[in-house]
């Protein structure tokens, strides 16, 4: 069962909610994404994951494991993306985040394989 925070992190981004999700960041927050370029700050991240979910009809998360240290966490999860192909593929993910002194986000990576989505 995933803490209350992650489960709020994956529900934001499971309902798409690109602006959401971007409000879980400090205004110099940092979001990796696979092998993607780095993103910073919440405006920035709202717009790329925006332009991604609009590459899929959906996701869903399923948190395996978690792990904290501080304010660092590590989960492990498997995700579901629900294609606009109508396919459903299924891939194994790491997501790492640390919060700062006020509670938001400050650094954010996700580190996942997502070449069997276009398989």
């Amino acid at each position: 069962m995933p803490t209350e925070f992650a489960a709020r992190v994956f529900a934001l981004v499971d309902g798409t909610d690109a602006v959401g999700f971007s409000r879980l960041f400090a205004l110099q927050g940092r979001m990796r994404f696979g092998n993607a370029a780095p993103m910073t700050g919440p405006e920035e991240i709202a717009a790329g994951i925006g332009a991604f979910f609009g590459t899929i009809k959906g996701l869903r998360h399923n948190v395996v494991r978690e792990w904290y240290t501080g304010a660092d966490a590590i989960v492990e999860e498997t995700v579901d993306y629900f294609l606009l192909t109508g396919d459903t593929v299924t891939v194994p993910a790491v997501t790492m985040w640390h919060v700062d002194e006020t509670g938001l986000i400050d650094d954010f990576r996700v580190y996942v394989d997502l070449a069997p989505l276009s398989a």
